[in-house]
């Protein structure tokens, strides 16, 4: 029996013997530290090193080419993009897989996945957060046709930009309603060519040729793992080549020696330090009485950006990205999650910045009215703190007194 045959049976025999597990329960998140490249100061890793990924064309496995399949769930089209970002090692993708499905670039169609013998995909990459009813329908037959599920970028591991639309009270009814009827050129529309009812999109119409459809719009975005069962998360706005090169490896020492995959629920692409151990600029840990943004302050140092009083989510996010935003002078926006340490990226941020308000013993005591102006000049707390951990995140979303 080839080892093919011999993963998909070991499949069928773990399912057997375990209950189902509510689609809902998300995967456990481990950090795993990888070999990188190292800081001159400390000698200690900072960020992540690319994985040696052997000759650029190694031919199809010895049991033939494995599938694989990428999708585009709720996202903006960056993380398709950075699978580009391997440059000539998209060759060797090419020739050990055959990609049975990605939107933009093959012509894979959603008939032709139903089709496909359970478990025959041997790697879903699914990115984009989960949004409505369509992304809901293909990561469900994805991960039915799937050996292994990769929960690929932000948005699919937890909720990303999308999953800020959580904040809005009235859901989707209050989304749909602003964007065809209140801004400007949509109110425009409406006014000269629906006078009597507004004209916003429908899940299904008739027309001569038949029936069209459109998906259901959600009013919660989720993550990918509280919707199917996920086997490995890469994180990354979008993942960076690094952190797809990790990957790459693992899935071709699976193929063509055998080799054990990672456990199941690693995150790859990242180490066990938070991005402010990563980060090279000097922190002396001074006091904050003003929020700046970047473009008022010249970060062309050496210094902490917080310290200059920008606010900055490195102290509770995941290292590996070598604090790529931070050296460049651009604070961390938490994209890679949090770090091992804290229970949420954003309520873990914020209580850490909040400490370096001057109201400690030691400092000019702080009253009320000058936390609230320091505060004040935080133009979106929630937007900024959860940029891209909503769905994953304590708040998950804005409710209507007396509940929604």
């Amino acid at each position: 029996m080839g080892w093919w045959a011999d993963r998909k049976k070991k499949k069928e025999e773990e399912k057997a013997a375990k209950p189902v597990a509510s689609e809902k329960k998300a995967a456990p998140v481990k950090a795993v530290d990888s070999g990188a490249s190292e800081c001159v100061a400390d000698k200690e890793p900072v960020g992540l090193a690319a994985a040696d990924l052997g000759p650029l064309l190694p031919g199809a496995p010895p049991n033939g080419k494995v599938n694989l399949a990428i999708y585009w769930a709720a996202g903006c089209g960056g993380c398709d993009v950075s699978i580009l970002d391997t440059n000539e090692r998209i060759l060797t993708i090419g020739d050990m897989a055959n990609i049975v499905m990605w939107p933009i670039a093959v012509d894979g169609k959603e008939k032709d996945i139903a089709a496909m013998e359970d478990g025959s995909i041997t790697v879903s990459m699914i990115n984009g957060a989960v949004r409505n009813s369509e992304n809901e329908h293909m990561v469900k037959l994805l991960r039915k046709k799937s050996l292994i599920v990769v929960s690929y970028g932000t948005c699919a591991c937890f909720g990303g930009t999308p999953a800020l639309a959580n904040l809005v009270p009235g859901g989707k009814n209050e989304i749909l309603d602003y964007v065809y009827t209140e801004t400007p050129s949509s109110a425009a529309f409406q006014k000269k060519y629906s006078n009597v009812k507004p004209t916003i999109p429908q899940t299904s119409t008739t027309v001569p040729e038949g029936e069209l459809t459109l998906p259901s719009l959600y009013d919660t975005v989720y993550s990918l793992d509280q919707v199917i069962d996920v086997d490995y998360y890469i994180p990354g706005c979008p993942p960076m080549q690094e952190s797809i090169s990790h990957l790459l490896k693992a899935v071709a020492d699976f193929a063509y020696n055998g080799v054990a995959l990672p456990p199941k629920g690693t995150m790859v692409g990242v180490t066990s330090k938070t991005l402010c151990e990563e980060c090279p600029r000097k922190k002396e840990y001074k006091r904050i009485v003003e929020v700046k943004e970047p473009y008022q302050v010249d970060t062309n140092n050496d210094q902490c950006l917080v310290d200059q009083g920008i606010l900055c989510l490195g102290s509770a996010t995941m290292g590996g990205c070598g604090a790529k935003c931070t050296r460049v002078g651009q604070p961390c926006r938490g994209c890679y999650g949090p770090s091992p340490d804290v229970q949420e990226i954003g309520s873990s941020a914020f209580t850490a910045i909040a400490s370096l308000f001057p109201v400690i013993d030691e400092d000019p005591l702080m009253g009320e009215d000058k936390v609230d102006e320091i505060m004040s000049q935080i133009k979106d707390p929630l937007g900024y703190f959860y940029a891209f951990s909503m769905s994953k995140s304590l708040i998950r979303r804005s409710v209507k007194e007396g509940g929604q």
